[in-house]
């Protein structure tokens, strides 16, 4: 007895079915992560250890604070393997702790140039009291 091909099915269930698959693999590729950010936590770790060292925690503590805690968010998106929200958060976590050291830097140069000021109105004013012979 001759094998009977199983029937081919009508065209309203193929068309229905061609979009769902079309639109599965588009969504399955929305969805997909990139490449876990190694390289970009990497960066926001040094800029914040360069942060720290520039003085933040004493000058830019609001920053500092900022940039540690969007690292700490970056981390746990990165053992979850939300590696999208991981690579946002480095990004702004090195771009935090990049700000908090400018100001440290800044804060400090501004206090050493007032220092500086008043050294040499001190020693104007000394030179004025100085008899003159």
């Amino acid at each position: 007895m001759p094998r009977s091909l199983p029937p081919r099915p009508s065209l309203p269930i193929r068309s229905a079915v061609l979009p769902l698959v079309l639109a599965s693999a588009l969504l399955s590729a929305c969805a997909s992560q990139g490449p876990a950010p190694v390289a970009g936590l990497a960066v926001a770790r040094t800029s914040l250890n360069q942060a720290e060292s520039a003085g933040a925690a004493q000058y830019a503590p609001v920053e500092l604070l900022t940039a540690r805690d969007k690292l700490s968010r970056a981390e746990v998106a990165m053992n979850d393997k939300r590696y999208d929200d991981a690579r946002v958060l480095s990004d702004e976590a090195a771009a935090d702790a990049d700000v908090a050291e400018r100001k440290a830097r800044a804060v400090k140069a501004s206090q050493t140039a007032a220092e500086m000021q008043r050294s040499n109105a001190v020693l104007g004013s000394e030179l004025n009291r100085a008899p003159t012979q």
